[in-house]
């Protein structure tokens, strides 16, 4: 009799046990999001292997993130990943819960489509550094909701809209680096915090509500004036006189009729000049060719022999090599953080390139994302400009914690001793990166040179298991002021070589 009445609180275990299994195998996002998300992948070529099936769960999908319940998918983000062509439509827009998208970094063509356009709960739109073309789609003033709108370094022509003052919830709008023109609507969205439309074709006055942002923001539109530029009618901004006619519009201009009179002489001088230039060429030309000539002579027997084979084996390898930053690469590069959208600047590259320590060409600036890292949208630029604490020394490297700009926290090791192949490191990085357990803390990016190694993590707020078991030791606190990544790599580089 004792017995009967445990069993019905172990049936009621069972059933709980039961109830939380059915839910977690549940916890999935709609059949629909996965297929849209599919049929995207399917209908847009793309260099870089992302992985998506159907037999692992949506929300482990590279560049896919999902609410807490995993019911539904709120992030797409595919930065650098190779995609090519136009976003096909009625793939994305299926995605009603989305709140980011970020293809940046693709050679994304056209426009955007009308079903993108209408999606009710996007907040950030990242499609910098692509070939988008054409005017920007007065559609998108429909995204109400809208709080990040980054579309720089792309084809886009035409007028900026004045129907971008429905975006209320606006505060970053990047237009830098198209092909707009016309003059600067008056937009006036108190939300609004950052703004750039530099290195286009605008022209006229700056709206008295935009007077308040940096003059960097509307630098390289030659026509334009106005605060914070320089007013309009100044020496810096004449107006434009009329054919024929004097600036300040009192009539034809006094040399005009002599212009037309010279315009044959200085036709004739125009042209002697040219011939002369010509000649000077030539004969620099044929200077050169003979000064070459003598030196291959010189050169003649089995040492110039050797030197030419070595010249051609390194002009072969230097033609085998891609471009610094050019994506072509077996990993994902990324580019400009994406809440500025803007591109890598030359001195920024050539700081990275000199922190990397002399890698090869296609090496430099890179960091390769491998498993779940695919998800991080920074670069060794942003990486290096961040600011670091040292959260300790062991016996194969130096941990730092590095905080970017944009908010983002990771732990990144630099590696001492560290005597391997390009090729071997690439697998050991590929097959740690694919290792995922709840007790590993798997590597999520890494970067390869002749000089520097570097594991990039995930960073844990609760301390290590050194600092658990034996406390916090004084040598290797963080300090009291974090100081830039960059700066920590340097420190080190002096420390070795004295």
């Amino acid at each position: 009799m004792a017995g009967h009445p445990r069993a019905p609180l172990a049936a009621a275990l069972l059933l709980a046990a039961a109830a939380c299994l059915a839910c977690c195998a549940v916890a999935e996002p709609p059949p629909s999001e996965r297929s849209a998300l599919l049929a995207f992948l399917t209908a847009t070529p793309h260099e870089r292997r992302l992985g998506w099936n159907t037999s692992t769960p949506t929300c482990s999908w590279v560049g896919v993130s999902c609410d807490n319940a995993n019911s539904t998918v709120v992030e797409v983000r595919l930065p650098g990943v190779g995609l090519v062509g136009a976003i096909p439509p009625n793939t994305l827009g299926r995605l009603t819960n989305l709140r980011v998208l970020s293809l940046r970094s693709n050679r994304v063509l056209g426009s955007i489509p009308d079903d993108v356009l209408r999606l009710p709960n996007l907040q950030s739109l990242f499609l910098q550094q692509n070939r988008l073309s054409g005017e920007i789609p007065l559609g998108i003033a429909g995204l109400t909701g809208l709080e990040r709108l980054v579309l720089s370094h792309n084809d886009l022509s035409g007028s900026i809209p004045f129907a971008l003052n429905n975006l209320t919830a606006l505060r970053v709008l990047r237009l830098d680096g198209n092909n707009l023109s016309g003059s600067i609507p008056s937009i006036s969205i108190p939300a609004l915090k950052s703004l750039n439309v530099s290195d286009n074709n605008l022209n006229g006055s700056i709206p008295k509500s935009l007077s308040g942002f940096p003059a960097d923001s509307f630098s390289g539109n030659r026509l334009l004036c106005g605060d914070p530029l320089p007013p309009c009618g100044s020496s810096f901004f004449p107006p434009t006189p009329a054919p024929g006619m004097s600036p300040g519009g009192g009539g034809p201009m006094p040399g005009s009729s002599k212009k037309r009179k010279l315009s044959g002489a200085a036709i004739a001088g125009i042209v002697v000049g040219a011939v002369v230039l010509g000649l000077l060429l030539l004969i620099a030309v044929v200077l050169c060719a003979m000064s070459r000539r003598r030196r291959d002579g010189a050169r003649e027997g089995p040492k110039a022999a050797a030197t030419s084979s070595a010249a051609a084996a390194g002009a072969a390898t230097g033609r085998g090599q891609p471009p610094p930053g050019s994506g072509d690469g077996g990993g994902m590069t990324s580019s400009s953080k994406e809440d500025l959208g803007g591109g890598a600047s030359g001195s920024a590259a050539a700081v990275a390139a000199a922190a990397a320590g002399g890698g090869a060409a296609g090496e430099q600036s890179r960091l390769v994302f491998v498993g779940k890292g695919a998800g991080y949208s920074f670069d060794l630029e942003d990486l290096l400009r961040a600011s670091a604490e040292v959260l300790g020394k062991g016996s194969v490297g130096t941990s730092y914690k590095a905080v970017l700009e944009e908010g983002t926290t990771v732990v990144v090791k630099r590696l001492k001793d560290v005597a391997v192949a390009r090729r071997e490191f690439d697998a050991h990085m590929e097959a740690l990166g694919r290792v995922e357990h709840r007790n590993v803390l798997p590597v999520r990016a890494y970067y390869f040179s002749k000089d520097e190694k570097l594991l990039v993590y995930d960073y844990l707020p609760n301390g290590s298991l050194s600092a658990m078991l034996h406390g916090q030791c004084s040598l290797f606190s963080s300090p009291s002021h974090p100081f830039p990544f960059l700066f920590a790599l340097a420190l080190h580089r002096v420390a070795v070589a004295e």
